[in-house]
């Protein structure tokens, strides 16, 4: 299917950022969340599992909900919630410490998320180069910027 520009490029210049970028945010969260649904996995319990396989000792429970607490608008007790979850169904262990690890059940999930992640990378990404990739990103974090606000990805 191919894509087609619904402005002319003297339209576009004036439409809103703020309507645009919460139009994309909205189409790839819900894309992302729909997706990650069908494996029985929320967006948060996703980051959650990522955050502890992807280091070799775990992370404590603190620096697991510190890292993810301001995620999409997430909040600390959401965060917390989800960690629970993630606990409660078996995918991650938690010791004395607070040190949460992954186990094989959740393993296996998080190479599954993984794949679909890299899969749905693939979809967005279609038709756009590396180079208008960045370009987007360094104007929305100029945008950012100028309106006084903050944000932060790693």
């Amino acid at each position: 299917m191919e894509f087609s520009y619904s402005h002319s490029d003297a339209g576009l210049i004036r439409q809103p950022i703020g309507y645009w970028s919460w139009a994309a945010y909205d189409a790839v969260v819900t894309r992302t969340r729909g997706a990650l649904a069908e494996l029985g996995l929320t967006q948060p319990q996703w980051w959650v599992l990522a955050q502890v396989a992807r280091v070799e000792d775990g992370r404590t429970r603190a620096e697991v909900s510190g890292l993810l607490r301001n995620y999409l608008g997430t909040g600390a007790e959401t965060m917390e919630a989800e960690i629970d979850a993630t606990l409660a169904r078996g995918w991650t262990t938690e010791d004395a410490e607070g040190r949460l690890a992954i186990t094989a059940e959740g393993r296996a999930l998080f190479e599954k998320a993984a794949a679909l992640q890299d899969e749905l990378w693939a979809e967005r990404h279609a038709g756009i180069s590396d180079e208008e990739y960045l370009t987007t990103i360094k104007v929305l974090q100029r945008i950012i910027h100028n309106t006084g606000g903050s944000a932060w990805h790693h």
